[in-house]
């Protein structure tokens, strides 16, 4: 049976939260719920914010002019109106609009002999500011989220898993394809497993670290050209036990996490990918990209996901430590009886 991803290639992670009781709890942060939403919902929401209350203040300056009896003097010049040329609510909707956007009356203009006038003009300038503040400030929010960016950052098809100065390692590959580079960007690993404790504890998706360089400042990148990211299998490796037949056997998912800044933007960008154990090569490398030319280095991203088998042994990292020190031990013992011949 196919494993249900955790995280997507993409990075989009598959997690819905159902039956969510405290839903009141959105509501409480407004601004980021409104930023969260589809683009459908948020361009709806934006147009009905403005629309509702032009629509409001259009009918209380309407009902002003109604009481008022400014509808029943229409075209009598002795008479002053609170709003000059309104004749109707069409005109006081326009009359609204014109208030809160500040376009421009025109030829309607509030009078000074309407004191319930004076006091919504004020109040509807100063709502006014207040939801064009907020409306505007999300759709910047929005548009200015630097979720695209992530795009541009790649991440191998295939992990591998091969010698690296006579020690198994778990390697990936991230690239950037953007001149423009990620600054203070930074990489993370995560292992997606089941296990159960020993008090028989289930735990379905339990999340184990892999070290990635973070003791020695490895993890910080430099990431200008492809890089080749590498987890030691040690002792303290969740891999130490696992050999390419368990590999092929188990069932587990990577969650690989890089972060950095935009240079252009300052704003903090993300970008996710996975790999499933039917997704981890063993005895595999990838292939080099860079290439120097006269005057710069050339990096050939046709080949960013190629791989190449190389010798590789089959048994875990804890196997091969263990023949090592055999091997070790063996050539110690060896030198001072060849020195007494």
């Amino acid at each position: 049976r196919k494993r249900q991803r955790y995280v997507e290639k993409d990075g989009k992670c598959n997690v819905q939260h159902g039956n969510v009781r405290e839903t009141y709890r959105y509501l409480t942060d407004i601004f980021t719920t409104l930023v969260d939403l589809k683009w459908r919902f948020s361009l709806l929401i934006f147009i009905l914010a403005y629309a509702l209350t032009w629509l409001f203040f259009g009918l209380i300056w309407w009902v002003i002019a109604y009481s008022r009896g400014d509808l029943e003097h229409l075209g009598d010049h002795s008479w002053t109106p609170c709003v000059n040329n309104l004749n109707g609510f069409v005109s006081a909707f326009l009359f609204s609009i014109e208030t809160e956007t500040t376009i421009g009356y025109g030829h309607r203009v509030i009078t000074d002999t309407c004191p319930e006038g004076i006091v919504l003009l004020l109040l509807q300038a100063i709502l006014g500011s207040m939801v064009n503040a907020f409306m505007v400030g999300c759709m910047f929010v929005k548009i200015s989220q630097p979720n695209k960016r992530a795009e541009t950052l790649v991440f191998s098809s295939h992990a591998v898993v091969s010698l690296r100065d006579d020690r198994l390692c778990l390697m990936f590959r991230v690239g950037d394809l953007r001149d423009s580079h990620i600054v203070e960007a930074s990489i993370r690993a995560k292992l997606i497993q089941s296990k159960q404790t020993q008090e028989g504890e289930f735990i379905p998706l339990d999340q184990t670290d892999l070290s990635v360089g973070f003791e020695t400042g490895d993890d910080r990148l430099f990431l200008v050209s492809p890089l080749i990211i590498s987890h030691e299998i040690d002792e303290r490796s969740p891999f130490w036990d696992v050999s390419r037949g368990q590999l092929e056997r188990d069932d587990f998912e990577i969650v690989v996490i890089l972060e950095g800044m935009v240079e252009a933007t300052g704003m903090t960008c993300q970008a996710r990918s996975s790999y499933l154990a039917d997704e981890v090569l063993w005895g595999h490398r990838f292939t080099p990209l860079l290439s120097l030319e006269e005057g710069f280095y050339e990096v050939d991203y046709g080949g960013f996901h190629h791989t190449v088998p190389v010798p590789t042994p089959a048994c875990s990292a804890r196997q091969l430590a263990a023949a090592a020190a055999r091997r070790d031990a063996h050539l110690y013992w060896s030198i001072p009886s060849r020195l007494d011949e």
